[in-house]
């Protein structure tokens, strides 16, 4: 971050105090020991097959197994090394910090969506999302591609989702991935209990301690660790958020309770708009939220941009500006 940009956050910011240990990191640090004195991999067991290469829809990503736990006899000793080995990072470095200036750029950005106007959505309504992207078939097909989707705001009906393939092989018959062929394709879009409705989104919390416990406890047991869970969980939900005020607020300042996000200064989103972004070392790749430089609102990531959210009266009917 250059001089110019640091000095724009400080006049936002009030002065940082002196880093303090909070219960939160204390139980987050109790917590990482004892899974640490209780893991144990059962090396012994054969390596599972390497699978094909596979389409999988954007915003989707392959879940990591979940690993064995067996509870061993750890010397004081030993524990001792442990928690050195959690203080300073398994690999010698320091452990996740947090930048202050990026937990006031959440805490700002967060101030900013919970000033917006709410937006009035009935049960026969549909929540409308277009995003670009990209999916990757094998190292050598990679397509690019614009996907609107309309969803049933009850969750109840079956919605829209409209592909369009910018880049990607023509139509090809007994393809069998001839829906992703260059063009647009139009598919059912199938109620899914796995994904949150709008009414659930709702109901959940708009405090932030609570709304990340709630977090945690849904996505318990769930890839490498918990913080990043969460801030993938985190992610996923974003862009439906920016229809909810309060819970978008709460949704930032949850984030800004994880430890390890810095501020990337000039970050692009997957379509090319420049902004402020805010990576979590968490996240596989430092994935980078990015946000518009003026107005904060969200834009998506590297991997995926953000290009429109809304409500629609019909499936395939582009909301009302």
């Amino acid at each position: 971050m250059n001089p110019e940009e640091r000095e724009e956050l400080a006049r936002l910011l009030p002065s940082p105090g002196e880093p303090v240990l909070t219960s939160d990191c204390h139980d987050l640090l109790k917590d990482h020991l004892m899974r640490e004195l209780t893991e144990f991999r059962d090396f012994t067991e054969p390596a599972a097959p390497e699978l094909p290469d596979s389409a999988t829809a954007p915003r989707r990503r392959a879940r990591a197994p979940r690993r064995r736990f067996a509870v061993i006899v750890v010397p004081l000793a030993t524990a001792a090394a442990v928690v050195a080995a959690v203080l300073a990072g398994a690999d010698g470095s320091r452990p996740a910090t947090t930048d202050t200036d990026a937990v006031g750029l959440l805490n700002h950005i967060a101030e900013v969506a919970a000033a917006k106007k709410s937006v009035p959505v009935r049960d026969d309504q549909y929540v409308y999302v277009r995003t670009q992207g990209s999916m990757k078939f094998s190292d050598k097909d990679i397509r690019v591609l614009r996907e609107a989707s309309w969803t049933a705001v009850d969750g109840r009906r079956a919605g829209l989702r409209r592909v369009t393939v910018l880049v990607g092989p023509p139509f090809r018959p007994r393809d069998p991935f001839s829906s992703y062929s260059k063009g647009t394709h139009d598919m059912k879009l199938s109620p899914d209990p796995n994904v949150a409705t709008f009414r659930e989104l709702q109901a959940l919390p708009t405090e932030p301690n609570a709304l990340l416990e709630k977090i945690y406890a849904d996505t318990k047991g769930e890839g490498q660790t918990q913080e990043s869970e969460a801030l993938e969980k985190i992610g996923e939900l974003l862009p439906d958020a920016t229809l909810l005020p309060e819970l978008n607020a709460a949704l930032y300042r949850a984030a800004a309770k994880i430890p390890g996000v810095s501020v990337v200064s000039d970050a692009k989103d997957y379509a090319g708009r420049s902004g402020i972004g805010l990576s979590f070392k968490e996240l596989d790749g430092r994935t980078v939220w990015v946000f518009d430089k003026k107005s904060y609102d969200f834009l998506g990531s590297a991997d995926e941009a953000l290009l429109d959210v809304g409500v629609a009266d019909k499936a395939g009917e582009t909301p009302a500006a």
